[in-house]
């Protein structure tokens, strides 16, 4: 920040009010501190969030009508989370929704939202989708191992038309 002195992490600065997100600020204001360049690669609008319910909701990055509200060319694609054959690691009956915001025009996933028992762990994956910009033609080559619930990224790929 040119003529910065001041640096606010964590709730303070009213941004995302969440633990995670503030280590991350403070890891952003130590490199900019210690004379590092973050401006190309510093996001704080791609936000990971668990609500740790029963079942759980978890998302990263756009949401459908946010997506539609920046011009973004977006297609939903879903798939029901207890549906994919390693679901049964999780438990019985295992129910949930797997969903992902699609940028038509890049290719490239820019939200999804995961619901369902011990998801949280499937959330990272998405992040580091979204955050490197990966193709999902590029992401139908990240083979998932079996059997486990990730095997949704799979059947969500397969769904968008891959």
């Amino acid at each position: 920040m040119d003529g910065g002195w001041l640096y606010a992490v964590g709730d303070c600065n009213g941004r995302a009010l969440l633990t995670h997100m503030g280590k991350y600020q403070g890891r952003l204001a130590a490199d900019v501190i210690g004379g590092k360049d973050v401006a190309d690669v510093a996001d704080q609008g791609i936000v990971p969030r668990v609500t740790f319910t029963d079942p759980q909701v978890c998302a990263v990055g756009l949401t459908e009508a946010q997506a539609r509200e920046q011009g973004i060319h977006v297609q939903m694609v879903t798939y029901g989370t207890g549906d994919v054959p390693g679901a049964y690691t999780l438990g019985k009956d295992i129910r949930g929704t797997s969903q992902l915001v699609v940028d038509e025009s890049r290719r490239v996933i820019v939200g999804a939202t995961f619901t369902g028992p011990g998801l949280q762990e499937l959330l990272h994956s998405a992040t580091v989708a979204i955050v490197s910009g990966v193709s999902v033609d590029r992401l139908w080559h990240a083979v998932p191992s079996f059997p486990t619930v990730s095997e949704v990224w799979l059947h969500l790929l397969e769904a968008y038309g891959l």
